[in-house]
């Protein structure tokens, strides 16, 4: 399907041709197989950091590309219409893990810890646990102060990358008592003692990510690696989070865009009744009410990523981006498969991928319901 993108600049373009022609060339013919096996080839993360695709927002000094958070978006983007598992590897590394450090970090955490994250070091968030989805702040894990290190005790779970990654931003409360204000964020590394990934789950879809538990039983963090201040950990949380939130737009906005490139290539040549399925005015109808859905997708998303960049209010606008584009990637999802018909409903064709990776974009950071409220208390005021 054709797609100037006439909203990005020349440079703009540039990059997002360069990340999806990547994407076709040495990520797409491995899809198939790395979903069958639930398991991102470690060599194609390792081009993911060659081309600078894990360090796009981190500074020159540190190794990265001093790009912008909209460039990040487009990335995940691009790689999201090849494969949805590639975009959240990178969306979570650039726009939950890099951006916490670069906020929150300080000097010797982000001389220390940027350089490996933009070359070499895969990095997990770690909010997540059995009692605490929508509930963000209902945490167990505890961290308990024991001078020079904190001693972290409980287990995370559903963490995206957590397979692969070497650094976890982990948040616990160091005082159950104080609610959110006793959440603090911690920077654990893989060797920690008393830390350790447990099982990885087998999900229905974007299989290639890892989703894994951690387990904290006692783990040691030296008091230089808490994050920002103690009990300031929800301030991360929510921040990151909502500027996570849009780049799950673009991750659901590139499946959408797949998802119907596929069905116009399948309906132009399949032929009904004596005429190509494109010729039925009904699914021309269908077809052009998708494409109008995508570029309102689009405009939503670019829209909260530019005033992210331009350090304007954007709370509001990236639940929307967020709750639009991932119900529109289940409804595109769904349509391509029914305009394929049977063939639609087997692996033989990608677009029954597209079906299973488009609905986590409904639940992760943050429900469809829990975005609808964010939405409500903006515009209300509440």
């Amino acid at each position: 399907m054709s797609n100037p993108l006439t909203i990005l600049d020349e440079d703009e373009q540039y990059f997002f041709d360069t990340v999806l022609r990547f994407a076709d060339e040495e990520i797409a013919p491995h899809v198939r197989a790395m979903d069958a096996e639930s398991r991102f080839r470690p060599e194609l993360i390792q081009r993911l950091f060659e081309l600078g695709l894990m360090g796009v927002s981190i500074p020159e000094r540190y190794g990265g590309q001093d790009g912008s958070f909209f460039m990040s978006v487009l990335a995940v983007q691009a790689l999201s219409r090849v494969d949805a598992s590639a975009g959240v590897i990178v969306d979570v590394q650039n726009t939950l893990v890099n951006n916490a450090l670069l906020r929150w970090g300080t000097d010797s955490q982000k001389q220390l810890l940027l350089p490996k994250m933009a070359s070499a070091w895969v990095g997990s968030y770690a909010l997540s646990e059995a009692d605490s989805g929508s509930d963000a702040f209902g945490l167990q894990t505890r961290a308990k102060d024991e001078g020079d290190y904190f001693s972290l005790t409980g287990r995370k779970l559903w963490i995206t990358n957590a397979a692969e990654s070497e650094l976890f931003i982990v948040f616990a409360t160091v005082d159950p008592e104080a609610g959110y204000r006793g959440v603090t964020a911690f920077l654990v590394e893989r060797p920690f003692p008393g830390f350790a990934v447990g099982r990885k789950e087998d999900k229905l879809g974007i299989r290639a990510s890892s989703t894994c538990e951690l387990i904290l039983d006692g783990c040691r963090v030296p008091r230089e690696n808490v994050l920002g201040e103690v009990g300031k950990g929800y301030k991360i949380a929510i921040e990151t989070i909502n500027e996570g939130r849009i780049a799950i737009g673009a991750q659901m906005l590139g499946l959408a865009e797949a998802a119907l490139a596929y069905a116009i290539g399948h309906i132009k040549q399949r032929k009904q009744f004596g005429q190509r399925i494109a010729d039925f005015q009904a699914v021309q109808h269908q077809v052009a009410q998708a494409a109008v859905e995508i570029e309102a997708a689009r405009l939503l998303v670019y829209n909260a990523a530019r005033l992210k960049d331009g350090g304007k209010s954007f709370i509001k606008e990236a639940a929307m981006a967020k709750l639009y584009a991932s119900e529109l990637a289940v409804r595109t999802a769904a349509l391509s498969v029914d305009l394929h018909g049977g063939v639609g409903f087997t692996k033989d064709y990608p677009v029954e991928k597209l079906y299973r990776d488009a609905k986590i974009g409904t639940i992760y950071e943050g429900s469809s319901n829990m975005q609808l409220q964010t939405i409500a208390k903006q515009i209300l005021s509440l």
